[in-house]
């Protein structure tokens, strides 16, 4: 498989912009107080940055081994909080409400890190074109393809879930105002909701992060795929 140059150049701009996105929410969110999942996040912008060196080698600023090494711990960490949470029931606090999927994004990354490359190439130098490495395993990288495309179909799913979920909460808010009170507390119920929802910064509300998500299950998706 073979891919323009301006795809992986684009792709490599959108993964450090969700980088930045993660490390605004790491910065961000516990100044506000807000609900977060610094882990995941820190991973989000560990793997922006390493993707974006592979897509574009000139953005790297380790190599290979070193994202190797980071990444092989991070596995460990997600797989742990995985099978803890089978026993002992979701992480509460900072820790992230679905580490499995995380755990597979590392595995997927350290495969793209240790793919069979020609002698004196790197994963990097080879993607804007997609046509240099190849998968060790093709059969385990289109696994793992399309459990991205299980992801971002469960991802979406999430986000349609938390959108209906909230437009039900407000709906039954201004049901409660408007039967004890006339349509005056029925504006007021509403435009309480309304600040509510524009007081919180757009960096860490929820929908951004599943967007972030999608976009890099796209993009490695479409890297994986590459290397078949």
């Amino acid at each position: 498989m073979t891919g323009p140059a301006w795809l992986a150049a684009s792709l490599a701009v959108l993964m450090l912009l969700i980088a930045s996105a993660s490390a605004a929410r790491l910065a961000i969110c516990p100044l506000r107080s807000r609900r977060t999942q610094p882990d995941s996040d820190g991973l989000h912008l560990l793997m922006g940055v390493a993707m974006a060196g592979m897509l574009e080698p000139r953005l790297s600023p380790f190599p290979d081994t070193a994202w190797t090494a980071v990444f092989a711990a991070a596995a460990a960490w997600f797989t742990w909080q995985a099978i803890r949470a089978r026993t002992r029931g979701p992480g509460r606090g900072w820790i992230c409400a679905h580490p499995a999927p995380h755990a597979v994004e590392c595995g997927a990354m350290i495969y793209m890190l240790l793919p069979e490359r020609p002698a004196g190439r790197g994963l990097g130098m080879a993607m804007p074109g997609m046509s240099g490495p190849t998968a060790a395993n093709p059969a385990i990288a289109l696994i793992l393809a399309m459990f991205m495309l299980g992801y971002i179909l469960w991802t979406a799913d999430q986000i349609a879930a938390r959108s209906r979920s909230a437009a039900a909460e407000r709906a039954g808010r201004l049901t409660v105002a408007s039967s004890g009170r006339p349509a005056a507390a029925a504006v007021h119920a509403a435009a309480a909701a309304a600040v509510s929802a524009d007081s919180r910064p757009a960096i860490s509300a929820p929908w951004l992060a599943a967007c972030c998500k999608i976009t890099m299950s796209i993009a490695m998706g479409y890297m994986l795929v590459g290397m078949l």
